[in-house]
């Protein structure tokens, strides 16, 4: 009794310092979490952890991660018991994603259900409220083009759709819904009305709180499924059989098949883009099995795949940690922070010459002792996957340069033609790619910023857009690409903008003008949902949302990335327990380790690309931008800007 009078004293004392919206998550967390919390609530309250030094942004964020992998993981379906296996039996990544985690063999494994950071919010009456084309029509659809400034470009939009292509896709059910466009704004709908596939809901047969969830059909490792496949049938697809290789043409380019599909992992729903980067991880694919070959003779073809696919998806894997992500969060504290994930706070130098010592913090989370998995089974989840809807950054036309013309300043090129980009998606793409060749495509895409993730910058020609199967086929039916992600959110259960942010122990807004300064844009807000700031959809306060500066997503999206982005790593015992020489072989992972960037990808296979028409220093920034100044003050002592 004494006990719990101390208990109720201490909480009633807490409750003075923190917002009601977390009273009662607060009041399940153990004594060492509401404290880690009310240091977060208090810098929160003061939007501050953005502006603090390097490395007390750092500690937050540390903290941060922490509460939310404990209060912010929700497995989804049973979990099977005694499905274990001899992990020394599968030193190599599956078909389809099975035998990773040695608890439980089909974890991440195709097939397999979404988890969820946070739980279902049904909202089955709700699924029009406001209809998804009004919101649309009036707070999505694109009015003139904004882009990111030098900041982010084309490579780096194609990236992150060719990681999703690798990482999740929902099974459809075989019944169709429409929408339909309420006659106040059907005249500016390009589609009246348009139909498409419900997301198929499965029962979980779980003793938990969710009994529903739904089927995730790529696999949610960094396993490169996406020039792999994601079962047996996807890789016969695209494997030579021959020295470990993957199929390619001539030219650099993929190849096709009879109906004109690429032949690659994952054809659905793609760009030329896409397929660019397909293409050169292909080539990346084949020049580690060549140096393989060359180092052990004796590899077969099947151990030279093994190999190669092991160390090429761990290439990716880095490239996005410590490249691609730099760039979006373009903060030092991210560059601290993205570099402490690969190689802990006591950096490359330490890690090389003294392997990882010391755990997650000072050796990073790659070639931990083992996998974690913070008591839930890995999946990619419901929210991740709401929070990069990311179409904003797709421009209106694909900007060709002139590489014959003399490079100006900082290595600039002249645009020769632009070309709709509704003809660069789907078949079509895969077409005007075979005429522009890929030398001029990644050059071009280069060259060109990306659109800015923002209210009224999300692509109209995506409002009338051809849609695929599976197998890369075009389907009768166009969609209105930006009323179908409204729905998808509502129909899947995530929750909607304010309770998204709670549940993630973020301060929730209480008025539009909480969300953005400009009035044109509150004014709008409150025409489609009134003044209940509850009602907002998901999407439409990722776009509306105050950026950090350097940040091209918003903090809301950042938080669910905090925590997924090193999920990806520690859950897989391939980044973990099994990153080592004895699984990748000496070479393999040498060849790791001596890849830091995109741009030394592409150096290995057209070293002439970066140095003639390449000034940034990341591939993922607009190429003409001025390379990184040198700082002289250690990155730890540094401010975030």
């Amino acid at each position: 009794m004494l006990l719990a009078f101390i208990r109720s004293l201490f909480l009633s004392s807490l409750h003075h310092f923190i917002s009601k919206d977390f009273h009662e998550i607060v009041s399940r967390m153990t004594l060492l979490d509401k404290f880690l919390f009310l240091i977060v609530h208090s810098i929160d309250k003061r939007g501050m952890w953005h502006h603090l030094p390097v490395f007390l942004g750092l500690f937050y964020l540390e903290l941060r991660r922490h509460l939310n992998q404990r209060y912010n993981l929700f497995h989804v379906g049973k979990t099977p018991i005694g499905d274990t296996f001899r992990p020394e039996d599968f030193p190599y990544r599956t078909e389809d994603g099975e035998f990773n985690d040695p608890m439980n063999a089909i974890t991440g494994s195709q097939g397999t259900f979404f988890g969820r950071n946070i739980l279902p919010v049904d909202q089955e009456k709700e699924l029009l409220k406001p209809d998804p084309m009004v919101v649309a029509t009036k707070l999505l659809a694109r009015r003139s083009f904004v882009d990111t400034g030098k900041q982010f470009n084309m490579i780096a939009t194609s990236w992150i759709q060719f990681m999703i292509h690798d990482w999740i896709d929902h099974m459809e059910d075989t019944n169709q819904m429409e929408l339909k466009a309420p006659a106040e704004i059907a005249r500016q709908c390009p589609l009246k009305t348009f139909k498409f596939y419900k997301t198929k809901e499965e029962l979980t047969e779980s003793n938990s709180e969710i009994k529903r969830g739904h089927i995730n059909i790529r696999t949610p490792w960094w396993d490169g499924s996406s020039i792999y496949g994601n079962n047996a049938e996807g890789l016969e697809r695209v494997r030579t059989y021959k020295d470990g290789k993957l199929k390619i043409s001539e030219d650099g380019l993929l190849l096709h098949d009879d109906n004109e599909i690429a032949v690659t992992g994952d054809v659905r729903n793609s760009w030329a883009g896409v397929s660019t980067l397909q293409a050169l991880f292909v080539k990346e694919h084949n020049a580690v099995c060549d140096a393989l070959k060359k180092e052990y003779p004796h590899f077969d073809d099947k151990e030279l795949y093994r190999h190669a696919r092991l160390v090429t998806s761990a290439v990716i894997a880095k490239i996005h940690t410590i490249d691609w992500t730099v760039e979006l969060l373009k903060t030092n504290t991210l560059l601290a922070g993205m570099r402490a994930n690969w190689y802990g706070l006591l950096g490359k130098k330490f890690k090389d010459k003294f392997g990882h010592v010391g755990g997650a913090i000072l050796s990073g989370l790659v070639g931990l002792k083992k996998p974690q998995y913070h008591g839930v089974p890995y999946s990619l989840t419901e929210e991740f996957v709401s929070v990069y809807r990311l179409h904003s950054l797709l421009p209106d036309d694909f900007e060709v340069r002139d590489l014959k013309a003399e490079p100006v300043a900082n290595k600039c090129l002249p645009v020769i033609v632009k070309i709709p980009m509704a003809n660069m998606v789907g078949l079509k793409g895969e077409k005007t790619l075979s005429k522009i060749g890929f030398e001029k495509q990644i050059v071009s895409m280069g060259h060109q910023a990306s659109g800015a993730l923002e209210l009224w910058n999300y692509p109209v020609w995506m409002r009338d857009l051809i849609v695929q199967n599976v197998n890369g086929k075009d389907r009768v039916d166009h969609v209105d690409m930006i009323a179908l992600e409204v729905y998808r959110d509502r129909e899947r259960k995530v929750a909607r903008y304010n309770q998204f942010r709670r549940a993630l122990l973020l301060l929730p807004i209480s008025k539009w003008e909480d969300l953005t300064d400009d009035q044109e844009k509150v004014q709008v807000l409150r025409e489609v949902y009134g003044d209940d700031v509850e009602e907002l959809d998901l999407l439409v306060g990722l776009m509306a949302e105050k950026k950090i500066k350097g940040f091209a997503i918003s903090e809301t999206a950042f938080v669910i990335f905090l925590v997924m982005a090193s999920r990806r790593l520690e859950a897989d015992r391939f980044f973990t327990s099994y990153f080592n020489e004895k699984t990748y072989t000496a070479k393999g992972l040498q060849w790791v380790n001596n890849t830091e960037s995109l741009k030394d990808v592409l150096d290995r296979h057209y070293p002439e690309i970066t140095k003639k028409w390449m000034n940034s220093t990341s591939a993922f920034s607009v190429w003409d931008s001025p390379p990184n100044a040198h700082n002289p003050i250690p990155l730890y002592l540094r401010m975030p800007y």
